[in-house]
């Protein structure tokens, strides 16, 4: 309308103006022009249809971009028969009212044909402003009602239905009272669950405050940390539980930090409930294994990449989606506690772990290389001697961990293979066999992984995880007897965008490392069904 209401005032401003090619000081006549060459200007036959038609007008014209539009917009430019537009002579009014009677023509049949559209389509247009109008209510009320403007809730729930059974010829392993030593095996069939809530609030669009809730009651259950250790789930939730306590059915906070960028590439991570893993640029893994066993959780080392939670803060550089990546950070598990001989920050009781992290990812693979300091031990991945190599002493354990992925483009009978190893050298285990001698011991770890995305049914994963958690390699006398073996088999089901059925069994070897003894065996034989809810 806007070029329509410019049409119309068109004449009335041409009628104001005095006539450009005759004298000033008397209206233009019939005698003043060449009436047959106006004819001949708007000869319909005569409308152009590229501005390139015209033999005089050059890109380099002050008017050349507004011409070519009216052309390939409106269509109601024309030009003289000789193939001429002359843009530099001037304008009469007759020639004046030809053009605009050109460009009437057009805007009149243009809206004759939206008139058209218009009845032909009535009644979806009725039916479509109806809808826009709902819309519009429903948004009103969502801005009315809704949870925060900067804070969006995802989460999940797991529910887990499975057991264990153990096997073994090792003189700690009595069946008819299923007992390993003096302590009680939990094969029963359990039913559990684990749920995670994540807040994630962002001022800027860039930073991220993220505030997790977890709730679980896996403290009892076969597969809690006791009796054996490297059958813990991903899943398997027991806040601050001690052995035998059920601390079940509660809800903590599991993550407090807050992230931001700095410059570029540079991002901050920081907060008193922070994870190891949370500040890290990359993570050397693709196989998440439907997050069944937790041992296949590290990148291949738990010594490592011990995953602590706590206080602490860090930093990664990285240069964009692909390349090099570094980063840095620090995290307390006892940061909480004000008393120094018991824990604190930095100090030989913070339970603390100190990382560097050099990484370089492609478009579809990734290395990485780590380094940790910790005093802090591990506490999940690991058989008992292993453990307490890393865990005793102000000394400390020297980690490192190389792990990398790679992952087809496309999917289809080749997986996505993410492997990794470890190793650590541990200083002053005192007593760790029972002996006062001071030792310094070295423990390895290694997995691999494979996913097949798309495994028969688009959308389904089947995965497979193979290796050895936290073991001893050295240090000891007469051999370290805990060279434990774990494996792990699952297919996810994706019924829907948001409900998955996994089922999955699970396979340990000498889970008790070191306790079996020399020359005896002792296994476990796991088996579960996981089901995820995400919203």
């Amino acid at each position: 309308m806007k070029l329509f209401q410019k049409l119309l005032l068109a004449p009335a401003a041409l009628g104001l103006m005095a006539p450009l090619a005759v004298d000033a000081n008397r209206p233009a006549s019939a005698a003043d022009l060449n009436i047959a060459g106006v004819s001949q200007y708007g000869s319909s036959a005569d409308q152009v249809t590229s501005i390139t038609q015209f033999s005089d007008v050059q890109p380099t014209d002050w008017a050349y971009q507004a011409l070519s539009n009216l052309i390939e917009r409106y269509g109601c430019v024309a030009g003289y028969p000789n193939g001429t537009y002359r843009g530099s002579r001037a304008m009469t009014r007759y020639e004046a009212a030809a053009l605009l009677n050109a460009c009437l023509d057009r805007i009149t049949e243009v809206t004759d044909e939206l008139k058209r559209l218009m009845k032909e389509f009535e009644k979806e247009l009725a039916v479509l402003k109806g809808r826009v109008d709902g819309l519009e209510a429903k948004v009103g009320e969502l801005e009315a009602t809704q949870f925060s403007t900067t804070t969006k809730l995802r989460g999940d729930s797991r529910w887990v239905l499975g057991g264990q059974v153990f096997g073994g010829d090792s003189p700690l392993y009595n069946k008819s009272k299923n007992t390993y030593g003096d302590t009680s095996l939990r094969n029963g069939l359990s039913f559990n669950y684990d749920v995670r809530l994540n807040f994630d609030t962002s001022f800027t669009g860039k930073d991220l405050l993220r505030t997790q809730l977890r709730a679980g009651n896996f403290a009892d259950s076969g597969f809690g940390v006791d009796p054996v250790r490297l059958s813990q789930l991903d899943a398997g939730f027991q806040e601050n539980c001690g052995t035998g306590a059920d601390c079940g059915d509660v809800v903590a906070i599991n993550r407090l930090y807050y992230k931001f960028p700095v410059g570029k590439n540079i991002t901050v991570v920081g907060g008193p409930r922070v994870r190891q893993d949370d500040m890290f640029a990359v993570w050397p893994s693709v196989y998440t294994g439907d997050k069944i066993l937790k041992i296949f959780q590290f990148a291949g080392a738990p010594q490592a990449n011990t995953q602590v939670l706590g206080g602490g803060a860090g930093f990664w550089w990285k240069e964009g989606k692909s390349g090099f990546s570094f980063g840095a950070n620090y995290v307390a598990g006892n940061a909480d506690v004000g008393d120094p001989s018991v824990g604190g920050v930095a100090n030989g009781n913070s339970a603390a772990t100190g990382s560097v992290q050099l990484a370089y990812t492609g478009q579809n693979w990734n290395i990485t290389g780590l380094y940790a300091y910790s005093n802090r031990g591990v506490s999940v991945g690991a058989t008992p001697l292993a453990r307490a190599a890393v865990s005793t002493g102000y000394n400390g354990t020297n980690a490192f961990n190389l792990a990398g992925y790679w992952q087809p483009l496309q999917s289809g009978w080749m997986p996505s293979i993410s492997a990794g190893w470890g190793i650590a050298t541990s200083n002053d285990v005192g007593g760790s066999r029972n002996d006062s001698t001071d030792l310094n011991v070295t423990t390895q770890s290694w997995m691999v992984g494979l996913n097949w995305k798309d495994a028969f049914v688009k959308g389904n994963v089947l995965g497979m995880a193979v290796g050895q958690p936290t073991f001893v390699t050295g240090g000891t006398d007469n051999g370290p007897w805990d060279g434990n073996y774990a494996w792990e088999w699952f297919y996810r089901f994706q019924v829907t965008d948001n409900i998955a059925v996994t089922p999955a069994i699970f396979w340990l070897s000498r889970p008790q490392g070191e306790l079996t003894g020399q020359g005896n065996t002792f296994n476990s034989f796991g088996y579960l069904l996981q089901t995820t809810f995400r919203f």
